[in-house]
C-alpha cells in the first residue's frame, strides 16, 4: 500500500475551494453551519470534491513515478473513472492519510485501476477506485439529442421537454489554481506561465457539479437549513482528452437531472437507506462530453434515523 503522508485541511484551504467553485452548501460555512438542524459534526466539513482534487494529483504523481502514461496513450485509455463512496465526514485540523494501492493493469479489455482509501483516526473517511478505460464507465448511453442551443439558453433554466437544468460556467485559471491549492495539491504541477503550461485537473469542472446542483435546489425553493442534504457517492467519468483541452475561459454548461431513486446500498456511515441520485453531464465545445457523473445523496436526518434507529 502506497503512503503518500498525513495531510490536515484548515479553514482557510475550505475557503479557497469553496469560493472558487461557487459552493454555498452551509456545511462547509463557519457562520452557518451550526444553524443547520441536527447537524452532527463540530465544526465547517472539508468538501467531497476537494478530497478528490487531491486523490486525482496523488495518483498523477503515481502514474508519472511508474511511467503508467505510456501505456494510457498506447492503449487508448481516454475516460478517467472515479468511484468514489463517503463514509465519514472530515473536519478541520483533522489529520488523514491518503492510501494508494498498486495499479493494476489488464489487457483484455486494456484498463489501468487503483484501489484508494482515505483515513483519519477514528476510521475510513472514504473509499474506491480510479480507473482508466477505453469507454466511459457511467452514463455512457447518455442521449442529448433533444438540447435546445444551450448558448441561446438563459443560465439556471429547466430545459423545456427534458429532464435537465442547465447551468453554465466558465473555466478559469485562477478559480482552477485557488481550488488546487485549497486541495493540498501543487497548483505548479497543472498551470506554469513560464513554461505555458495549461493543464484542467479533472476535478476543478466536476467540481462545479455541486455550484449546479445547489441552484437547482434554490430554483426549487428548498430550504438547506432545515432540510440539509449530504453526498453519499460520486461516480464520475472524465473525457481526458477534452479534459486537457480546456482553456480560460471556455464554456462549461452543466445538466443536472433528478432526484430518481436509487437501489438501496450502502451509504455514509454504513447505513442502508433510500438514497438519491442524480445524474450530470458537463458539455464543453457545443456537445461534446467532459464528463458524466452518477451523484447519490441523502437528507442527513435518514442518515441519523438509519445509523441510530433507537434514538
Amino acid at each position: 500500500m502506497n503512503d503518500p503522508g498525513e495531510f490536515c485541511y484548515q479553514q482557510i484551504h475550505i475557503d479557497a475551494a469553496r469560493n472558487s467553485t461557487d459552493d454555498f452548501n452551509p456545511f462547509h460555512e463557519p457562520r452557518r453551519q451550526g444553524l443547520v438542524r441536527g447537524n452532527p459534526y463540530a465544526g465547517s466539513i472539508v468538501m467531497g470534491f476537494q478530497l478528490e482534487c487531491l486523490i486525482e494529483y496523488l495518483i498523477s504523481r503515481h502514474r508519472d513515478a511508474h511511467d503508467e502514461y505510456a501505456y494510457i496513450d498506447e492503449a487508448h485509455l481516454d475516460f478517467s473513472n472515479y468511484q468514489i463512496t463517503f463514509a465519514d465526514a472530515l473536519l478541520p485540523g483533522e489529520a488523514f492519510h491518503v492510501e494508494l494501492k498498486p495499479s493494476l493493469r489488464k489487457t483484455d479489455p486494456p484498463g489501468l485501476s487503483n484501489r484508494i482509501a482515505v483515513r483519519k483516526q477514528s476510521g475510513f473517511v472514504l473509499m474506491g477506485y480510479q480507473r482508466e478505460t477505453t469507454t466511459p464507465l457511467f452514463l455512457s448511453a447518455v442521449d442529448l439529442s433533444g438540447l435546445p442551443d444551450l448558448k441561446q439558453t438563459q443560465d439556471r433554466t429547466r430545459l423545456p421537454q427534458t429532464g435537465y437544468f442547465m447551468k453554465r460556467k466558465f473555466m478559469n485559471t485562477g478559480n482552477a489554481k485557488n481550488f488546487i491549492a485549497g486541495s493540498l495539491a501543487d497548483q505548479g504541477y497543472y498551470f506554469d506561465e513560464l513554461n505555458d503550461r495549461v493543464n484542467f485537473p479533472d476535478m476543478f469542472p466536476c467540481s462545479l457539479i455541486s455550484c449546479a446542483l445547489l441552484e437547482k435546489a434554490t430554483s426549487e425553493k428548498h430550504d438547506f437549513m432545515t432540510n440539509p442534504v449530504v453526498y453519499l457517492a460520486h461516480h464520475l467519468s472524465v473525457d481526458r482528452r477534452l479534459a486537457r483541452k480546456l482553456r480560460s475561459n471556455d464554456v462549461l454548461h452543466i445538466l443536472t437531472e433528478g432526484p430518481l431513486t436509487a437501489a438501496n446500498e450502502k451509504g455514509l456511515g454504513g447505513s442502508r437507506l433510500t438514497q438519491q441520485l442524480y445524474r450530470c453531464i458537463g458539455l464543453v465545445d457545443g456537445y461534446q462530453i467532459l464528463y458524466r457523473a452518477e451523484v447519490y445523496m441523502a437528507p442527513l436526518e435518514a442518515i441519523l434515523a438509519a445509523n441510530h434507529p433507537s434514538a
